[in-house]
Order: C-alpha cells, then sequence, then structure tokens
C-alpha cells in the first residue's frame, strides 16, 4: 500500500503556542485539503500522527478532541479528500510515554496496524520532532515551513535527507511530479476508505 503520515499542527491545519482547545479555533491552511485529496487520487492512505498534550493538561478534553478532529474530517470530505485514521499522544513529556514523538510509538503502531514497513514512507512535519520520530523508522523526512516550519528549519539539524518544502501543497505536487517522472536515480527536492478513526497512542 502506499502509505503518508502527516503530523496536524502547523501541517493541516494552523498552530497556536496556545494549543487547538476547541473545534472553533481550528483552521485549515490553505490548500492543505486539496492536498490530500490529490494524495488520495493518486491512490495514498494518508494517516495522522499528532501529540496532543493538552489532553493531559487538561486544556481540552476527549470529547473536544474528538469535535475538533470531527471538523477536519469534514473539511477534508468537502474538497473529496480522506484521512484513512489519526493517530495521537494525549501525554506530556514528563508522563515517559512511548508514543509522544520524538519518540517512534506513534509511528510503529501505525506500522503494527495497517502491516507495513515505514522504511521509504514519506512523513511530514514542521517540527524536529515530527521529522525524528519517522526518521527512526525509516521514513523519508519531510519539513514544510509553516507551522513551526520555518523556526525549524532556522535552527538546524534536521535529519540527513530531509526534504524541505514551504507547505504540503509544495510537498504534494513534488511527491507526485516525482513519481510521474519516474526518475532512475535517487532525486533530492528542496524548496520547491474505511471511515475515519482517531486512535490514541
Amino acid at each position: 500500500m502506499k502509505l503518508i503520515i502527516l503530523d496536524r499542527d502547523g501541517v493541516i491545519n494552523q498552530d497556536s503556542d496556545a494549543f487547538i482547545k476547541s473545534p472553533d479555533e481550528w483552521h485549515a491552511l490553505p490548500g492543505s485539503m486539496q492536498a490530500i485529496a490529490r494524495l488520495n487520487q493518486a491512490g495514498y492512505t494518508v494517516v495522522v500522527a499528532t501529540n496532543q498534550s493538552g489532553v493531559a493538561r487538561k486544556l481540552f478534553d476527549m470529547a473536544t478532541l474528538n469535535a475538533i478532529h470531527q471538523k477536519m474530517h469534514a473539511a477534508a470530505l468537502q474538497v473529496g479528500a480522506t484521512i484513512d485514521a489519526i493517530f495521537f499522544c494525549p501525554h506530556t513529556a514528563d508522563d515517559s510515554c512511548d508514543c509522544r514523538k520524538p519518540k517512534p510509538g506513534m509511528l510503529q503502531e501505525i506500522g503494527r496496524r495497517y502491516g507495513v514497513n515505514l522504511k521509504g514512507v514519506h512523513s511530514v512535519g514542521d517540527s524536529l520532532r515530527d521529522l525524528q520520530s519517522g526518521f527512526v523508522m525509516g521514513c523519508v523526512p519531510n519539513l514544510v515551513l509553516t507551522g513551526k516550519g520555518q523556526k525549524t528549519l532556522e535552527k538546524g539539524g534536521l535529519p540527513p535527507g530531509t526534504l524541505i518544502y514551504p507547505d504540503l501543497a509544495a510537498m504534494v505536487d513534488a511527491l507526485l511530479n516525482a513519481q510521474t517522472s519516474a526518475p532512475t536515480s535517487t532525486q533530492t527536492i528542496a524548496h520547491t476508505s474505511a471511515p475515519p478513526e482517531t486512535v490514541s497512542g
């Protein structure tokens, strides 16, 4: 199967240092839903992996998180896109869980759930921990400069082979164009379904 793993805040929707605490605060980034639709049309199963420590911090409860994700699913459906599943970690860094990125627990669960080896699977994020969790699993790390992405780029220390794009739409364009052109050598490009479910890490 063709699988791609997306972070949520700062990749699909606008990020906030104060957390996205309600459906009203969730706003899709321009072009992100259309990009997911293009992935679906190209045969990709789109999965979200997101840290949501606001649950443990009691900034919002599970019912609110589910409502936020229902709004995201609805926004996707409006443009003919499908997010197959959402995996999330509700813990804080102090909880020492295995699922909070940059630890690879969430991605390991995705691999188990879909029965796939994640080596070569593209993972997309705007923070270093997004890239690190995927890199450990053999994913191809893709940094988008939306959300915290620009600051992440400026800080440096990106995993080897990280591909860098202005936003999710540009990343998807490059990915699908590379497949269409069927390159014979490795390219590095820079700057250029079932009912949805929500899965706890």
